[in-house]
């Protein structure tokens, strides 16, 4: 909690934030305690929409261009150089202050790496905030409309009043078949693969 309130104050230039904002939806570790601080800083500032639309944008350009994902990626380059670049960046592209914080935040403290699951974890509390729960399938092959639709469905049994959801997919050939469901903060694993390692575990055991 200390940590989170540290970020917080790094979020606010002004004495206004003395708490955090109590997230929809509570996630744990240390991309759980990033997201939470920067949903608390949008809170206060009333500019959350804003900062998903720079996590988007950021998200993108380090997908298109891969001199910057590398340097993010690059451990030899040194923080300073990094916080200094990600400021020139930000002002660049016109990121919201806490956006901008965040990048900061992360460089300083060696997380760049974490960025997306940082994000991902933002996207979760703010879909929670819209009353949405996101769920994430993923499959050995990609799913045709009926089975996606009946699927949705079954899913739709575990949302509480006033919920709605919302569906990804995924193909992941490396499962081999059956599924892996996310919804919320839940994690089932009901892949072919999980199952072989599962048995290979207890025969290796009992040899």
């Amino acid at each position: 909690m200390i940590a989170s309130k540290v970020i917080v104050r790094s979020f606010s230039s002004s004495s206004i934030i003395q708490q955090l904002v109590k997230p929809p939806i509570q996630l744990f570790g240390l991309e759980g305690r990033y997201a939470t601080a920067l949903f608390s800083a949008g809170s206060k500032q009333k500019t959350l929409d804003t900062i998903e639309q720079d996590l988007d944008k950021l998200q993108g350009l380090l997908k298109t261009d891969a001199k910057l994902a590398e340097f993010v990626k690059d451990p030899t380059i040194k923080r300073k150089n990094k916080v200094e670049a990600l400021k020139a960046i930000g002002n660049k592209i016109t990121l919201n202050p806490a956006t901008s914080n965040l990048l900061t935040l992360l460089a300083e403290n060696g997380r760049l790496n974490k960025f997306n699951q940082v994000f991902n974890s933002f996207k979760i509390i703010m879909a929670a905030n819209r009353g949405e729960v996101v769920c994430e399938v993923i499959t050995a092959k990609t799913l045709d409309a009926d089975t996606k639709g009946k699927l949705e469905s079954a899913l739709k049994s575990f949302l509480k009043k006033g919920e709605t959801i919302k569906l990804t997919s995924k193909v992941d050939p490396s499962i081999i078949g059956g599924m892996i469901v996310s919804i919320g903060d839940k994690y089932v694993d009901m892949s072919v693969a999980s199952k072989i390692k599962k048995y290979s575990d207890i025969i290796q055991t009992a040899v």
